[in-house]
């Protein structure tokens, strides 16, 4: 695994060609008779830069662990999910992805925009192998429910073909 941090994010490179990327990492303390006892939760996302994108959570008493059980979890949901329907470098029409209170707005850009989004929504993206797209975030910024609102957002991405086969028409 080698380790990537060009803008200041941790991330890491799987050996199985998929992408780790760490969104948040959060202290939990309960309290017990001879104090407080922590705990930490991760969330990880893991992408191949190919249209294949998943998000997974864990939970343990110190931190690498509990991001090593969030990447093997976003691994084992990876296999299941559906891959992005990408056109070229960007997506293929407007969408909005919801989540709680949380409401990610993702529309097509031309070449050489980027990525114009937030951490949570950045990551997302950018592991799904997106180069250029426009996000906005309405509600809540959570950084745990916007990754969520933006993986709803990519799987209700369709291509023309996919369109006009579920219409009965021809393009």
């Amino acid at each position: 695994m080698a380790k990537e941090s060009r803008d200041g994010r941790e991330r890491e490179r799987l050996d199985s060609g998929l992408e780790e990327r760490i969104i948040k990492i959060r202290r939990c303390a309960a309290v017990v008779k001879g104090g407080r006892r922590f705990s930490f939760n991760a969330m990880v996302v893991v992408g191949d830069r190919q249209g294949r994108v998943a998000w997974g959570y864990g939970k343990a008493n110190e931190v690498p662990p509990a991001v090593e059980k969030a990447a093997k979890e976003a691994e084992k949901t990876l296999k299941q999910m559906p891959k992005i329907s990408l056109k070229g470098e960007t997506i293929p029409h407007r969408v909005v992805g919801k989540y709680g209170a949380s409401k990610v707005i993702l529309v097509p850009a031309g070449p050489g925009t980027g990525v114009k989004a937030g951490p949570g929504v950045r990551d997302v993206l950018v592991a799904a192998g997106i180069h250029n797209i426009l996000t906005k975030v309405h509600g809540s910024t959570n950084a745990i429910n916007l990754v969520k609102a933006t993986i709803d957002g990519l799987n209700q991405l369709r291509t023309r073909e996919e369109v006009a086969a579920l219409r009965g028409v021809t393009l």
